[in-house]
């Protein structure tokens, strides 16, 4: 069944291997089993029902929830040459008797449906009359959960799916569930008897930068300066915020549409459309733009506002960079966020346990922003999955973090809320710690308090930073039963009576704005000065193919396919059909157009300094020596001479470069140190690890022992 199953693979999808779990899973549902699948966005989870439902006989019904979803879906899969239709409420009577008619005459391969039309009683019956069907595939599954972020009623409803076709296997699919939500999905959906199959949660492509909020719009410009002509998200929480920073972004001369729910439907699927359809677009929205966006060279996502979970933020954050290419995920977050969205959570509904998740959610957000650790691995704790390793692919991991004993100054904080009342909001209590005696302070009698004036030392940013870092930590909290001013909680008496002390990152400086001319976005990194014409022309062609036929630009391919091209040169269609994402279908359908363009203006050489860069940004991607030199189109030995360049630079660390068992790792730096003095030269040990590690890796350990040795 594999053999088949890779057949088609390769010829429907164009590529050439299953990645991680997808070979198990397809044979599990393919052979008629239930499956529960975790995988993380881009990870290839379309293709583990997509396989099956070309493996077996009959109709596969995939629900999904949202029609920009099915759209895409349904387009992507026309384009490779599989019947598939979806039904929604945007399509006319007659399209739907078409589309009844073709299912009756089992012309169709798979059909995408919401949730909320599957369940009708009259689609049920349609289904069980055809007595076609050969798979159900729950996509998003995670909306089953009443304590996840997504939760939609009737996914509750699919419940029914076990009992009333029982023998038609159901695959459920999420990017987004910890262990209770997984539990959830599995209790709601009767999916007792399903294998499940948890890939690792890790987005190596994406690099998470969180920073304090100083001036976010010109904070939000510096970044954006690094990411012009490139396709992003910039989330806001409030739907008049959505429509300022739009506005801001579009008269900075950044191309910015808004999305939130108060806008019309037409406006809203008009913006939609062209976020999908158009090249470098920035769509600012609210969270009721995303999922199912399939966009997959979305190269940022950035927050204006805090998340009010991890999940909620790993979700969003997973919007960028599905193909695999790499990508940012930037927050702005300050102490208004964590006041409001207390708030937020302490006024709404619900029983007291469901507030109590909720807290929980918000506290491993707020953990997650004030970290000292590598940010990645505490984001893959939080889901049950443990990173040995610092990433290198984080603000902490390559700036560092500072960090200070703030024992004293946290308690002259502490005390100022407490002196004065337990009332009053952070702005009144700096006043109180900086000494100001203004008109506010004089009425209210505070410059006799003991601590007016304690904190003339630290200026009004660190005291705001400071009490950031308090409420994060829950020292202190917002009063809603009172006046909405801060006050203290259980958890700093300790601080109080001296028994413990108190570390708290320190800020790093802010960033500066920097002019249009600001560095290389995160895809242009990947395409040469040299090259920057022939991408130009190979995304011109495809916009034209893709106008033509109607479909967004990378269901005719995806900028990693593109890529390829442009780094393999091929010169035949034999060689064009190596080239991953291009299947007989898109190979008979458009390969020639591609080769004219590449076979019309060849490339210039390759500089060494720009290909050390980009072998740098790849390693930082997770990606092996022997898969960038094939990205690259040069040899290993180049490649591993580059990384050991630049692991003496300290640009990249040896892990990150090299994935060696510890011991062998130690043995090779054992044999570099028998001898005092100098390091013997790399080769004088080829022969000793001959068969065991290329001699490439000896380079690279060596250049991390001096690297060592000199500091």
């Amino acid at each position: 069944m594999i053999d088949q199953a890779l057949r088609i693979l390769k010829d429907v999808f164009g590529y050439d291997a299953f990645r991680g779990n997808q070979a198990r899973i397809i044979e599990r549902v393919a052979s008629g089993g239930d499956a529960l699948v975790l995988m993380p966005t881009g990870g290839g989870k379309s293709l583990c029902y997509q396989v099956p439902a070309l493996l077996r006989e009959g109709l596969t019904v995939v629900v999904s929830p949202l029609i920009a979803l099915m759209e895409d879906q349904v387009a992507t899969l026309e384009e490779l040459g599989v019947p598939a239709a979806a039904l929604n409420s945007t399509i006319s009577p007659e399209a739907q008797r078409d589309i009844a008619y073709r299912l009756e005459q089992g012309e169709i391969r798979l059909l995408y449906l919401a949730p909320e039309r599957l369940v009708q009683p009259r689609m049920l019956s349609f289904l069980q009359r055809l007595n076609k069907v050969a798979l159900f595939a729950i996509d998003e599954a995670h909306c089953v959960s009443q304590w996840g972020h997504d939760f939609r009623p009737e996914y509750l409803q699919l419940g029914q799916l076990a009992e009333l076709f029982p023998e038609v296997p159901r695959i459920a699919l999420t990017a987004t569930a910890d262990m209770r939500t997984r539990e959830e999905i599995v209790q709601r959906l009767y999916l007792q008897d399903a294998e499940q199959f948890l890939s690792s949660f890790d987005r190596p492509n994406i690099f998470y930068r969180i920073v304090p909020k100083e001036q976010p719009r010109k904070q939000l410009l510096a970044f954006l300066a690094q990411h012009r002509g490139d396709a992003g998200i910039v989330y806001c929480m409030s739907r008049k915020k959505v429509e300022e920073v739009a506005d801001y972004l579009s008269s900075q001369g950044f191309p910015a549409l808004p999305y939130h729910a108060g806008l019309s439907n037409e406006l809203r699927a008009f913006n939609q459309k062209r976020f999908l359809n158009e090249e470098g677009l920035i769509m600012v929205a609210t969270i009721a733009f995303g999922m199912g966006i399939d966009k997959p060279n979305v190269r940022f996502v950035a927050h204006l506002d805090l998340p009010k979970s991890l999940e909620a933020y790993y979700q969003e954050t997973g919007r960028a960079g599905r193909d695999g290419l790499p990508s940012d995920a930037w927050m702005a977050y300050g102490l208004q966020d964590v006041l409001l969205l207390r708030q937020m959570m302490q006024s709404s509904e619900g029983d007291e346990r469901h507030k109590r998740v909720e807290r929980h959610k918000l506290e491993a957000m707020l953990a997650l922003c004030e970290e000292i650790r590598c940010r990645r691995q505490v984001l893959l704790a939080y889901f049950d999955e443990e990173l040995p390793e610092p990433c290198g692919h984080c603000d902490n991991c390559v700036d560092g973090v500072e960090t200070w004993d703030a024992t004293e100054p946290a308690r002259q904080a502490l005390s100022a809320i407490y002196r004065s009342g337990q009332r009053y909001g952070v702005g009144h209590l700096i006043d109180i710690l900086l000494g100001r005696e203004n008109d506010k302070i004089r009425s209210l009698g505070h410059q006799r308090l003991a601590v007016f004036g304690l904190g003339k030392a630290r200026t009004e940013d660190e005291w705001r930073t400071l009490f950031r870092q308090l409420v994060a930590r829950g020292l202190a909290d917002v009063d809603l039963d009172g006046f909405g001013g801060l006050r203290l909680t259980e958890a700093c008496r300790p601080l109080l009576r001296g028994e413990v002390r108190i570390e708290l990152r320190r800020d790093a400086k802010p960033q500066r704005a920097r002019g249009s001319s600001a560095g290389p976005s995160a895809a242009s990194q990947l395409v040469r000065a040299e090259e920057r014409q022939q991408w130009e022309s190979l995304r011109a062609l495809r916009r034209q193919l893709a106008e033509e036929h109607g479909v967004p630009p990378y269901v005719i391919f995806p900028d990693a396919t593109l890529l390829e091209m442009l780094r393999g040169q091929p010169r035949t269609l034999q060689e064009m059909s190596r080239i991953s994402g291009i299947g007989a279908r898109k190979l008979e359908r458009y390969g020639q157009a591609f080769l004219d363009v590449l076979n019309d203006a060849p490339t210039a050489p390759e500089p060494v300094a720009d290909m050390r860069h980009e072998v740098v940004t790849l390693v930082r991607a997770g990606m092996t020596p022997a898969q960038i030199a094939r990205q690259l189109s040069c040899s290993e030995k180049n490649v591993y001479s580059m990384l050991a360049e630049a692991i003496g630079k300290q640009q990249v660390s040896l892990e990150q470069a090299l994935e060696l068992p510890e011991d062998l790792l130690g043995e090779i730096q054992d044999a570099f140190l028998e001898e005092d003095g100098a390091l013997p030269p790399a080769a004088a040990l080829s022969g000793r690890f001959s068969g065991q590690v290329p001699e490439g890796v000896l380079y690279c350990v060596r250049a991390a022992l001096m690297a060592e040795l000199a500091e």
